[in-house]
């Protein structure tokens, strides 16, 4: 576990780490082939800085030398290693000579960056979303493993098992540290997209919990997503993604009221979202564009339609036509029932109630969505707007007895009292 210092030196000591910790795993990673080694090694060299840089000082660049620490110490152990000595061997050279471990040779389309690599190894398909999910928080989040428990709402030893199955199943199947490329990049590159989306997810509407809202999860999943666009400026989908979180970002300080409660999109105070993400967002997703060499992607459909909310100033301006065109593109690329039920909404927005009913109904067979509380909460605003009140009230009713998070729970509850009345 990362120490705790809690004031003084100790509190720059730690705030550098926190900051350039994903860079020294990464860093290290490269060399020892072993997130879970190179994660041990970070932390020895956080120790040598808690030793020296009270008493010498911090260096001017703390991060080259938190780097640099790690890595002399990743070549020693390799060095100690049997089978690095088998390796030199094998390629003739001197061990005396060595400053470094040979590297392998880089493939055609190779991304040169430590950090791109060890995205793309903490997202590997090998391990479950979940243990995905929870090594990206710890080794590109910088999060403890008790910050990742109190984000997700689970005990924190569930965590730290999670974190050391994932290193293990790593290590024991022998997961390249690398960054895919020909065919298989874009599939890896969906994985590493789709956790960031979910940590992202999981901040904005919390599915458990007493807090609708987590903004620091938003925060992580936003930074993730631009450092990727970073690394990554010819793939549309990163920027996709990017611009689709800089979109919804922009909203936060409008959806919740004074004590915390969920504020629906239609009654949103949209002088209170941010200008300055959706400028981002908006570039992002122009840069998304500009690198497409064929039909937009997933994260590129969905941010071309929270574009759409960010710049209608008004909720009666919103281009419902265009967003229900863009969810149907949406559903033929990614066929989803949860997409459908988001393109009903659009089309009740666009073509009235009626229109969305039957297309809500027949999701009501889908095994995907039996326990998904906002079918019913669909359903019941269809009915509301159509003025049947009391199939309203039920439906709100049975959304609410569904909802994982309180503050969800309590506004379904409201709407169905405001139903019935």
């Amino acid at each position: 576990m990362t120490p705790q210092p809690t004031a003084g030196p100790d509190r720059a000591v730690e705030t550098v780490f926190r900051m350039e910790f994903p860079r020294v795993v990464a860093a290290v990673a490269r060399i020892v082939r072993d997130v879970g080694i190179a994660e041990e090694l970070a932390q020895d060299a956080l120790v040598a800085a808690l030793e020296r840089w009270p008493r010498d000082g911090v260096p001017d660049n703390p991060g080259a030398w938190l780097t640099a620490t790690a890595r002399h110490r990743a070549v020693d152990l390799v060095r100690r290693r049997e089978t690095y000595a088998r390796k030199l061997a094998e390629i003739g050279r001197d061990q005396a000579t060595v400053t470094a471990p040979p590297e392998d040779p880089p493939g055609p389309d190779d991304i040169d960056d430590d950090l791109l690599r060890l995205v793309f190894t903490a997202c590997h398909p090998v391990l479950s979303a979940e243990a995905r999910t929870a090594l990206t928080l710890r080794l590109l989040g910088g999060l403890t493993t008790a910050e990742i428990a109190r984000a997700f709402l689970v005990p924190e030893a569930t965590v730290a098992q999670r974190i050391v199955r994932a290193k293990r199943t790593l290590a024991r199947r022998n997961i390249a540290f690398e960054v895919p490329y020909g065919p298989d990049r874009e599939a890896r590159l969906g994985s590493v997209l789709d956790v960031i989306y979910l940590i992202f997810n999981e901040g904005y509407a919390a599915t458990a919990g007493d807090d609708w809202l987590r903004p620091a999860l938003c925060e992580d999943a936003l930074r993730l997503a631009r450092v990727l666009s970073g690394l990554m400026p010819k793939e549309p989908e990163v920027h996709g993604l990017t611009a689709l979180l800089e979109f919804q970002a922009s909203r936060t300080a409008a959806r919740t009221g004074p004590d915390g409660e969920p504020v629906l999109l239609a009654d949103q105070n949209r002088a209170r979202w941010n200008r300055m993400l959706i400028a981002r967002g908006a570039t992002a997703l122009a840069r998304a564009d500009a690198v497409a060499s064929g039909p937009p992607g997933p994260y590129v459909l969905q941010a071309a339609i929270a574009a759409c909310h960010a710049h209608a100033y008004r909720y009666e301006e919103t281009d419902w036509h265009r967003i229900t065109a863009l969810y149907g593109l949406l559903a033929a690329r990614t066929p989803s029932p949860v997409i459908e039920l988001n393109r009903a909404v659009a089309v009740s927005m666009a073509e009235g109630p009626q229109a969305a009913l039957p297309l809500v109904d027949a999701l009501s067979v889908e095994p995907a969505l039996r326990d998904y509380h906002l079918l019913p909460s669909v359903r019941g605003d269809l009915l509301s707007r159509l003025g049947r009140t009391e199939e309203a009230r039920e439906e709100f009713l049975r959304a609410a007895d569904l909802a994982g998070n309180a503050r969800e729970r309590e506004m379904l509850r409201r709407r169905a009292e405001g139903a019935g009345g």
